[in-house]
């Protein structure tokens, strides 16, 4: 057994994990056929699972999805909803450092468009990618407090560009200033070509131009997000409306 002048050394080397693991190894009877050499490096093998395990926890609450516990293999696939299960798990498996496509996910509302993005943005965690998620309102809010601080602003605007993916759901489902457009259209330009944007959106890019305060801000920002963008066209099936009636055909479901 390691004496606590052990496990000081060990905490030196940042090894805790390890002994403690290695501890538990040798004391279960099991393992009494194992060589040291394998029960040592049984232990490290599960010490950096552990690691990985918590640095992907990390990501995840660090992102700040509304929903943490989104998974792809959960995706209803039923028919209308214009994805398939081959599609979604290329996007659990991709690489958004490598691959810098923004993702464009489109339905009116109720479609479940924030189950997917957030879905999408957790197996990105998985794979050890640092996501931000937020709501366009949240977003243009966040940068009209940071802009009385011109520090903070700029941190703000470093963090959000320096992501390797940015989720911005309800993507123009408000209107925002035409300072806000400008930070949007900074935070876009630092990305481009680096770094992915994932936008869920009731409406179109064509809208987008519409919408947003100036023209040529309007420009360059749609054209930064939907330019050799990919999409997921989630079409007219209204997922909440389904959760609902099924919750209600539910035993013990009361009004």
């Amino acid at each position: 057994m390691f004496t606590t002048a052990d496990y000081e050394k060990f905490r030196a080397l940042r090894m805790t994990n390890v002994a403690a693991r290695f501890e538990e190894l040798i004391t279960d009877e099991a393992n009494d056929e194992l060589t040291p050499e394998q029960v040592f490096l049984t232990a490290v093998d599960d010490a950096l699972d552990q690691r990985r395990a918590n640095r992907i926890d990390k990501l995840i609450q660090g992102a700040q999805f509304p929903i943490p516990k989104a998974s792809i293999a959960e995706i209803d696939y039923r028919e209308g909803r214009g994805i398939n299960p081959n599609r979604m798990r290329r996007y659990a498996a991709h690489d958004w450092s490598a691959e810098t496509a923004n993702l464009l996910i489109t339905s009116p509302t109720g479609g479940g468009k924030t189950y997917i993005a957030c879905a999408i943005g957790v197996a990105a965690c998985h794979n050890e990618h640092q996501v931000i998620y937020t709501r366009m309102d949240e977003l243009a809010r966040k940068l009209i407090i940071a802009r009385g601080d011109g520090i903070a602003h700029q941190a703000l605007l470093t963090k959000l560009s320096e992501a390797d993916l940015l989720v911005i759901d309800d993507f123009l489902t408000v209107g925002i200033d035409p300072e806000a457009a400008n930070d949007l259209f900074a935070i876009l330009a630092n990305r481009e070509h680096r770094a992915a944007t994932m936008i869920a959106a009731q409406t179109s890019p064509g809208y987008w131009a519409q919408t947003l305060p100036d023209r040529v801000a309007a420009d360059s920002i749609v054209n930064r997000l939907a330019n050799n963008a990919r999409t997921i066209n989630l079409g007219e099936v209204d997922m909440r409306r389904h959760r609902g009636e099924k919750a209600r055909a539910s035993a013990g479901y009361w009004e």
